[in-house]
């Protein structure tokens, strides 16, 4: 996630505008963010008594397959993981949401109803579904919270459109769509609308300084087994989908779209999980289309295409304490688009210590993008005062090739205390496409405290090590 530069009201305002009784500044760590209560209601959320629920229909389900168990990359080698397979048929019994109240008309708020279903579902102690038919229905925000009574995964499936509520007043915590403490869900289709638009100007950003951030659209949180295919993210007001402390989790055929100018609105937030894969995806958005946090392991990113937005990312790291390790991430076959940046590592001048390895990018096209290749290890708004305490080694940039607009094609800026070690390019064949360059103005790579090999093609010419 980038500071965003841009005029909007200021937080007084902001306020004003919201016409909120109490705007109460929190520490909702989701990676790196702080976010802000916007209001003193209590949170919907699943499993708290809910009503008398309709007798549901049961179905003999088509093929849907389980969640995904693809094998997280080991080693030093990129992972290439196919498309999950479909399973055996399964009886299901169906929990349309239109059975316990809910309604596709511009007036209702349908989240106590999608909340009535879930509860139904989730304790009914058989093989359920949750289903959202088409249409579209509005909604304030929403948890579904576990533990489920039911032996397999939780299916939940969205065939129309779900619209996020404007009103900030009615967003307790960092979120529209949670999925929490659940172990075993399948989410598949839909599109859910966060209407971001109506509220980005709300995020109060000021130049030099960060933003408030909005409501995350789809957070999974404390949950395992987790296999999400074919969900289109649409305008989400801040993230578009975050990962938090989430184990085996996998992203098939996700379609994000929002502005290039969009504030804040990452793509995929990844934090605190591991043995994650994102696959077969598209990404269009203001900030990170991918952004690997503080406690991410075994993460596998392939055939994703990006742009616009900053980039698929490592860090920020180093801004928060009692951050963790980042270790054995595989960025394989994707595509950046006329993004502000391409593969990137950075992180937070300072004292937060932490450790960046086993990083592989490999097979990457680049379209016009700046800052194709880039280690930025003084990232952030803050003023420098301290080298960067976060060590970044083992990491490979492979059969990286296209287009940029940048005059350097590789910057790698390490830290002076911790500098980084053994950073392979290997095969970076990158072409300028930027403006006519002046005669004494070479096509080049920077490095500073970095030690750094390299093997077969290099355009620009590499530089030297510099640790």
């Amino acid at each position: 996630m980038d500071t965003v530069t841009r005029s909007s009201p200021g937080r007084s305002q902001v306020v004003s505008l919201l016409g909120l009784a109490l705007v109460v500044a929190c520490l909702v760590r989701v990676g790196e963010c702080r976010g802000y209560v916007f209001s003193n209601k209590p949170i919907r959320r699943g499993l708290t008594g809910a009503r008398p629920s309709p007798s549901p229909a049961t179905i003999l389900a088509p093929s849907l397959g389980s969640a995904a168990n693809t094998t997280a990359p080991s080693g030093g080698s990129a992972a290439n993981p196919t498309a999950p397979s479909g399973g055996s048929a399964v009886g299901f019994t169906v929990f349309d949401v239109t059975q316990f109240g809910a309604q596709t008309d511009e007036d209702t708020d349908n989240a106590i109803f999608f909340i009535r279903a879930w509860n139904a579902a989730c304790k009914s102690g058989k093989p359920a579904k949750l289903l959202i038919p088409s249409g579209t229905f509005i909604s304030s925000p929403v948890v579904f919270q576990g533990p489920c009574n039911n032996t397999v995964p939780m299916e939940v499936e969205i065939r129309g459109t779900i619209q996020a509520s404007s009103d900030l007043s009615s967003y307790v915590s960092d979120q529209w769509f949670g999925f929490e403490l659940i172990e075993g869900l399948n989410l598949r289709g839909g599109i859910f609308d966060g209407q971001g638009n109506n509220v980005w100007a709300m995020a109060g950003c000021v130049p030099g300084e960060p933003c408030q951030h909005l409501p995350i659209s789809l957070k999974f949180s404390k949950s395992k087994n987790v296999y999400v295919e074919g969900v289109t993210s649409l305008n989400s007001m801040g993230f578009h989908f975050a990962v938090l402390m989430v184990s085996n989790f996998t992203g098939y055929r996700l379609k994000i779209s929002a502005s290039g100018d969009s504030p804040n609105t990452d793509g995929i937030h990844i934090s605190s999980s591991s043995n994650i894969n994102i696959t077969g995806s598209s990404i269009a958005t203001g900030d990170d289309c991918i952004g690997i946090i503080q406690g991410a392991t075994n993460i596998n990113v392939h055939d994703v295409v990006c742009g616009p937005g900053h980039g698929i990312s490592i860090g920020s790291l180093g801004k928060w304490p009692d951050e963790t390790n980042v270790q054995t991430v595989r960025v394989t076959n994707c595509t950046l688009k006329g993004t502000t940046n391409g593969v990137r590592i950075k992180s937070f001048p300072g004292q937060r210590q932490l450790v960046a390895s086993d990083i592989v990018f490999s097979d990457i096209i680049m379209e016009d993008v700046q800052n194709p290749v880039i280690i930025d290890q003084n990232y952030g708004y803050h003023k420098i005062t301290k080298p960067s305490s976060v060590q970044i080694h083992d990491v490979t940039f492979k059969n990286i090739r296209g287009t940029t607009v940048s005059k350097s094609g590789v910057t790698l800026t390490c830290s002076s205390k911790y500098p980084c070690q053994n950073i392979l390019l290997q095969n970076v064949d990158l072409e300028y496409h930027g403006l006519a360059l002046a005669n004494d103005t070479a096509f080049t790579s920077s490095c500073v405290n970095a030690k750094i090999s390299v093997s077969g093609t290099s355009n620009p010419r590499p530089c030297q090590s510099t640790a």
